[in-house]
């Protein structure tokens, strides 16, 4: 899950870039101009942004010079436009734009722009802030590796008090990103479907999602909520 900002002036692309991100599980901040784009900006860094060039206060090559200059350039951003020429992508790109969609945005040209535009800003965080790691023996490696494989979550899987054990040594670091994504959120929703007895208002609270994201959300991952409720009881 990664926080995304959205900037553009138009409301319809907003909230179909919004609904599309946060049914992947984005947390999305939105602007419909450039000084709303600067607030959201100082008051956190976003792991990604997705940003207009025209707008009606200043342009998004505009924006991207400002925080370029300024040193508020840390985080990937994505050029979009219906009008733009060659030239402005050119110079989009070599300001520190990493990448340009093309208006009407297609589903999978966005997502995987996304995807690569998370996977460089991870890259490039694990590159600057690499902990020194301390000297261990093989045979403490082994025992940390033997109980992390061990572990399981326990969880309370209804209001009658009863527990159940999700098991986390499913999990495999050896799984692509996005499998790995999608088996953790499938035991997340399983774990909060359980703990509030099937109920989708409480889940959906819980979870911070609207209630047409989290059906969504549970189709996508192949989870029957009523199943889902049953299953650990």
């Amino acid at each position: 899950m990664a926080n995304i900002l959205v900037v553009d002036d138009e409301m319809g692309i907003r909230e179909l870039l919004s609904e599309i991100l946060s049914d992947e599980g984005h947390v999305v901040q939105t602007a419909e101009n450039a000084q709303q784009a600067r607030e959201a900006r100082a008051a956190e860094t976003p792991d990604l942004v997705l940003l207009d060039i025209w707008m009606p206060d200043t342009d998004g090559v505009t924006l991207l010079k400002e925080w370029q200059r300024d040193g508020n350039l840390t985080m990937p951003v994505i050029m979009m436009s219906g009008h733009a020429t060659i030239d402005t992508a050119v110079e989009a790109t070599r300001i520190g734009a990493m990448n340009f969609l093309e208006k009407p945005i297609a589903l999978q040209k966005l997502l995987q722009a996304v995807q690569q535009g998370l996977a460089r800003n991870q890259e490039k965080s694990r590159m600057v802030a690499t902990p020194i790691m301390p000297s261990v023996s093989v045979t403490e490696v082994r025992t940390t590796s033997t109980v992390i494989n061990n572990v399981q979550m326990q969880a309370p899987a209804s209001t009658t008090g009863n527990t159940s054990l999700i098991n986390t040594s499913l999990l495999s670091f050896d799984l692509p990103l996005r499998e790995a994504r999608d088996m953790f959120e499938r035991i997340y929703f399983e774990h909060h479907l359980a703990q509030e007895g099937g109920s989708m208002t409480r889940v959906a609270e819980k979870t911070g999602l609207e209630r047409t994201h989290l059906y969504r959300k549970l189709k996508q991952l192949g989870v029957e909520p009523v199943k889902a409720s049953k299953k650990n009881s």
